[in-house]
């Protein structure tokens, strides 16, 4: 199975492409799981500490400590490190190779400061159109949901190409600054077939998720006898454990693109290189 799963035979179409992620999720999701719950925990470092600590939860606003700040980055960089192990163990099980856990931390720790650089780089370019947002802050909700909404078209114009710029990383070997040059190019002419695959895969796995927790929490409902502190508690348990469902999800869409996107750039490459010979 593995062998003609990955990479796809041919360029794909939107609804191929989405097909082609559920595969690459079913047939890898149990291998990936540890990564993907180690990921969720570590991004809840900072919660995790204050409630150990008896500390208040604090807003993105709110004044921070430096623990919860160095906690903050920490989580992040085990969260990416957790995704980028994900997407190896995808490609290894479906390209027919054997995952081993030691083999892919080994190959993702050197190569650390590179793919941090590439997170910030992929942030920063997509996050700095909605800096006009500082200057509306003493506006009302209304008024900045607006032009959040408007700034949000540049952001997803430039953001949805680069979207390939983890695999390209990961997977050819470049450097951060190159994968994203790689990622551009690859979406080059594809903008509009990769919102929407990304947007039809993201409303899948919100309506999937939400169904499952409220499910999950009709069920504890009885059972907890409608107490409110210990609803929280289990209301957080599935949070957590959706969130590990819903990221080798993602990735794995992200890698079902990635492979499309190869496989119909480097056909087109070789067209005009066929017929540049012949002429």
């Amino acid at each position: 199975m593995a062998g003609s799963l990955y990479p796809p035979p041919r360029p794909l179409a939107v609804g191929e492409t989405l097909d082609l992620g559920f595969r690459i999720f079913r047939a890898t999701l149990l291998t990936c799981l540890m990564y993907s719950g180690l990921g969720v925990i570590a991004g809840e470092l900072p919660g995790i500490y204050n409630v150990a600590t008896g500390h208040p939860m604090v807003s993105l606003t709110a004044e921070r400590s430096t623990a919860s700040w160095l906690l903050s980055f920490i989580g992040a960089t085990l969260w990416a490190v957790m995704c980028c192990a994900i997407l190896l163990r995808q490609h290894a099980v479906v390209t027919g190779g054997r995952p081993r856990t030691a083999a892919e931390l080994a190959a993702l720790l050197p190569r650390l400061p590179g793919l941090l650089l590439l997170f910030v780089l992929v942030s920063a370019a997509t996050s700095v159109w909605f800096l006009p947002l500082l200057a509306l802050r003493s506006s009302d909700i209304i008024t900045q949901a607006l032009v959040a909404a408007l700034l949000a078209i540049p952001a997803s114009y430039v953001g949805v190409p680069l979207v390939a710029a983890m695999p390209v990383f990961l997977l050819t070997g470049a450097g951060a600054a190159a994968s994203l040059v790689r990622s551009w190019r690859l979406a080059r002419g594809s903008w509009w077939r990769l919102a929407a695959i990304y947007t039809v895969g993201l409303l899948l796995l919100i309506v999937l998720l939400t169904i499952a927790g409220a499910l999950a929490m009709m069920v504890a409902v009885p059972i907890t006898g409608g107490d409110l502190a210990v609803l929280s508690a289990v209301n957080s348990v599935v949070v957590v454990m959706l969130s590990a469902l819903g990221w080798p999800f993602l990735i794995a869409l992200v890698l079902a693109v990635y492979g499309d996107l190869t496989v119909r750039r480097e056909g087109a490459d070789l067209a005009q290189k066929i017929a540049a010979g012949g002429g």
